[in-house]
């Protein structure tokens, strides 16, 4: 929410935002007074000119502000979100750099359609993509649950086992939905959740999560485009972060100074409206003079930053 904080109209987003973090906080300091009296009191005075925490009612439920059905989907979109990052940590690609798009199974496109845009900034992905096959990004290696089932079929372990080691996705996600049936050993078999055991498989190209409820493919591939967009989203926060080492207030217009190799000079060909516009710079000049001190996505740049006169 941070660029709905900052923008520098008035706007009902911008309205909406400040009035719901008001309402948490006064809400919240009503709730903990009696366990933290102090910290409470100060934020709640700040908050509502001078006035007491302690002099405020109880804050009551308001049933008609409610909606499960927005609460659950909600908690869907943050599991995904979750899956996709804990995707990312397995494959060290930072948040910054963008991807492509994250594949989540056709059943919950209903669910987060129209959520859909927090998942692309959540994930700093271009796509959310619903698959009805998730069979063709990844799969499951299944073994039986040892301690469940080795007493049950005792000398037949390894026949299970080798049943089991056969089972694709789909056949995973039938078994966790309870319903998979299937022959063995000349009799039905009734194969539930906790009989087997599961761990993902990735392909090519491709990095998957689950939390054994939902489970969700990032595309991993990084074309020469997006590491370009990763990198100028990199020399944005190393802006950022000199701006605030240099004091500047967040409108300060700046002039921004830089060294750097050749592929520096073509993020900023394609990508100098956004740099400008996140940095708050006017002018962005080359300065070769400058020592190449700061390292940006294993680049060494040089970088400065310059307070614009009015």
């Amino acid at each position: 929410n941070r660029k709905r904080f900052w923008d520098s109209e008035l706007t009902e987003s911008k309205k909406a935002v400040y009035q719901t973090t008001y309402e948490v906080l006064v809400t919240l300091c009503e709730m903990v007074a009696p366990v933290t009296p102090f910290v409470t009191d100060e934020i709640y005075r700040n908050l509502c000119d001078g006035e007491s925490v302690h002099l405020a009612d109880f804050p009551k439920v308001d049933e008609s502000l409610i909606v499960p059905e927005l609460e659950n989907r909600m908690n869907v979109v943050r599991d995904i979100c979750s899956l996709g990052r804990n995707a990312r940590e397995e494959v060290s690609i930072k948040v910054r750099q963008p991807l492509n798009f994250i594949i989540v199974p056709k059943v919950f496109e209903s669910v987060v359609l129209e959520l859909e845009s927090i998942i692309l900034e959540e994930l700093n992905v271009k796509e959310v993509v619903y698959e009805e096959d998730m069979s063709l990004y990844m799969d499951y290696i299944v073994k039986p649950n040892f301690r469940v089932v080795g007493k049950q079929f005792g000398s037949n372990i390894k026949d299970f086992q080798e049943l089991v080691s056969k089972f694709d996705i789909n056949d995973v996600n039938s078994i966790k939905a309870g319903y998979y049936k299937t022959e063995f050993l000349g009799k039905e078999l009734k194969i539930t959740d906790d009989m087997i055991t599961t761990t993902l498989k990735n392909k090519d190209g491709y990095c998957a999560s689950s939390n054994g409820n939902i489970s969700v493919v990032l595309d991993t591939t990084l074309t020469d485009d997006l590491l370009l967009e990763g990198l100028a989203r990199e020399v944005v926060r190393k802006v950022q972060s000199l701006r605030k080492e240099a004091d500047f207030v967040i409108t300060d217009r700046i002039n921004l100074y830089y060294n750097g190799d050749e592929i520096i000079d073509t993020m900023l060909d394609k990508y100098m409206k956004y740099v400008k516009d996140e940095t708050l710079s006017i002018d962005i000049i080359k300065d070769e003079n400058l020592d190449k001190n700061i390292v940006v996505n294993d680049l060494m740049m040089g970088i400065k930053v310059e307070r614009r006169k009015k």
